[in-house]
């Protein structure tokens, strides 16, 4: 599956936009409108993500957010910490999912996606599991429980993986020693993956897989 591109529309408006979806009432990759100012659209955009997909009778939804680390500085050659633009976007992301019941958040052992997720982290007070392989990442997230919504921040070179872990496709790559990457320069693509459970199987497979932007380009 690959993400339906969404530049420049919140999180908010793109998951409501994602529940019509699901609800049959809007075709996928369709030209999304611009949003009004209705009172009903802004009661939906302030809605948490798991109470705007719709799920079957008695099944909830798992909702992972996934972004590359922000910006990294040179002051470390094996583990940079972010640089001051890398700072203003970890701020940004936890702006971003303000509306968000994050319960859970993974990055790796290294400096620069835990620094991702500090303000976050600071703003939820809530503890980042640390995992280094893809393998042990995706299973992770398939391992939560439904209701959970988690924030993972990885690599340039283990977001694609990720996605293709959850049932996903990542678009605008290039190839990489362990697989398809995304682009040097590339820290703004934010992914939003809808999981739900499959009757009589004990994992969840992907409902929907949407791609924001966020922060500066």
């Amino acid at each position: 599956m690959r993400p339906v591109m969404l530049p420049a529309l919140g999180v908010r408006f793109a998951l409501f936009l994602a529940a019509l979806a699901l609800a049959g009432l809007a075709l996928p990759g369709a030209t999304a409108p611009r949003p009004t100012a209705s009172p009903a659209l802004l009661a939906l955009a302030a809605a948490p993500a798991s109470e705007l997909i719709p799920s079957p009778p008695e099944t909830k939804t798992v909702t992972v957010f996934l972004v590359r680390h922000a910006e990294k500085s040179k002051d470390d050659p094996r583990d940079p910490s972010l640089t001051a633009a890398g700072q203003q976007r970890a701020r940004r992301l936890a702006e971003l999912l303000a509306q968000e019941k994050i319960t859970h958040l993974f990055s790796t052992p290294l400096k620069r996606t835990q620094e991702t997720l500090a303000p976050l982290a600071r703003a939820r007070d809530l503890e980042v599991t640390s995992i280094m392989d893809v393998d042990e990442q995706v299973a992770a997230l398939l391992d939560l429980p439904a209701g959970s919504t988690a924030v993972l921040a990885g690599h340039s070179n283990t977001v694609p993986a990720l996605v293709a872990g959850l049932g996903g496709t990542v678009s605008a790559t290039v190839p990489g020693r362990s697989g398809p990457q995304l682009l040097d320069d590339s820290y703004d693509r934010l992914f939003v993956a809808i999981l739900t459970p499959p009757a009589g199987a004990p994992q969840p497979r992907l409902r929907r897989l949407l791609e924001l932007r966020y922060g500066a380009p």
